[in-house]
């Protein structure tokens, strides 16, 4: 008797893909550019966002989706940031944001009085790569408290994203960490990645990170 295997990953990933399809469409027919930020935990995308949101929200017409395993904390952090509505997905255990999340959270957002979305992924460096949730690029951060190896362990990530951060540079004296050597690990697996140097508790921290979203808005689309 014949045998017949389903993939079923396939299936999901597929489906996924026909929805995040929709969901770049939706975004972009509103004119709305969006950013998927991804990192291990610890890693400081939260305080990011925060500051980012406190300094440029209004400026930048700045909307957030927030993704976390069991609570809505990040969003409540980020909403005491912002007068916008800070949609948060909580997914119950799963390792990541899928697009059909993404779509959802969208049916509660603004999209005529946003510029730019942030979707703040689950802290995880691996199960995210694998999943398009219609953003325009991943931005990947990394802190200098974490491995400089990062992304030769996890380098799908690293090659998926087209943007990283490097987090936390006011620590910078205090830690074992070769900024050129993670620059060097990064660049071996995506020589094209852009990196930016951020510090969300210094005064002048934020600069790099914010001519960066200035410009992109300009040009109206990731660069």
């Amino acid at each position: 008797m014949a045998v017949r295997t389903i993939d079923v990953r396939e299936r999901v990933m597929a489906r996924n893909d026909e929805l995040a399809a929709e969901v770049r469409r939706r975004l972009r027919e509103a004119g709305v550019l969006t950013f998927n930020l991804v990192s291990s935990p610890g890693s400081g995308k939260t305080s990011l966002l925060e500051r980012t949101l406190a300094d440029l929200g209004e400026e930048l017409g700045i909307s957030v989706v927030t993704g976390d395993v069991q609570t809505q904390k990040d969003a409540d952090r980020l909403a005491r940031h912002t007068k916008r509505l800070v949609q948060a997905v909580i997914t119950h255990g799963a390792c990541h944001l899928d697009a059909s999340q993404v779509s959802a959270a969208l049916d509660a957002i603004d999209l005529a009085r946003t510029r730019l979305l942030f979707v703040e992924n689950v802290g995880n460096l691996v199960c995210p790569a694998s999943w398009d949730l219609g953003e325009d690029a991943k931005i990947v951060v990394l802190s200098v408290t974490e491995g400089e190896d990062k992304p030769v362990k996890y380098p799908k990530m690293f090659e998926q994203a087209r943007y990283a951060v490097l987090n936390k540079m006011d620590l910078l004296p205090y830690v074992p960490f070769k900024v050129e050597r993670a620059l060097d690990f990064a660049r071996r697996v995506n020589p094209d990645l852009q990196f930016f140097f951020t510090s969300a508790l210094a005064p002048d921290g934020m600069e790099q990170w914010y001519a960066f979203l200035r410009s992109a808005l300009r040009q109206g689309a990731a660069a």
